[in-house]
């Protein structure tokens, strides 16, 4: 289980006195306990999965802001907690992986419209989290729902 291992990892971190990697991966153990605790559940690797990929969004979102402001070292202690998380993400698809998905994700809901958008990336989200930016994914498949 994907909890069990980064928990693994905290200790691991510890016992090598990793300071860097053992920040990092409190944060990720803390936003889990927070949303288990906010939501009364027990996470699962995919609800894992979008507290990192959240956590990923952010930072990229932080990279931006700290670069723009001229704060560089600020951007690299992001850039390295982004490469950290990332650890724990599933391999990315492809380009053509993402488009084959689509295509059978549309063909297997009959979507003929945009309105029929929900349809479709309510079957890809849980095939695709944590793989690929579904941001990117719901922009393809409402290119491909209007043309």
């Amino acid at each position: 289980m994907l909890k069990t291992r980064i928990q693994d990892d905290v200790k691991a971190a510890m016992k090598a006195k990793e300071k860097d990697r053992l920040t990092t991966l409190r944060l990720i153990t803390a936003a889990i306990k927070q949303r288990e605790v906010d939501e009364r559940i027990e996470m699962e690797d995919d609800q894992v999965l979008a507290v990192l990929e959240k956590m990923i969004k952010q930072r990229r979102d932080s990279i931006t802001q700290y670069e723009n402001a001229g704060r560089q070292e600020l951007a690299d202690q992001e850039k390295r907690e982004i490469a950290i998380i990332q650890v724990y993400m599933p391999e990315g698809l492809s380009d053509e992986e993402i488009t084959s998905m689509v295509d059978a994700a549309v063909n297997e809901t009959g979507a003929s419209s945009v309105r029929d958008m929900g349809k479709v990336m309510g079957i890809l989200k849980p095939k695709m989290q944590g793989r690929a930016d579904m941001g990117k994914v719901s922009g393809l498949v409402k290119q491909k729902l209007s043309g």
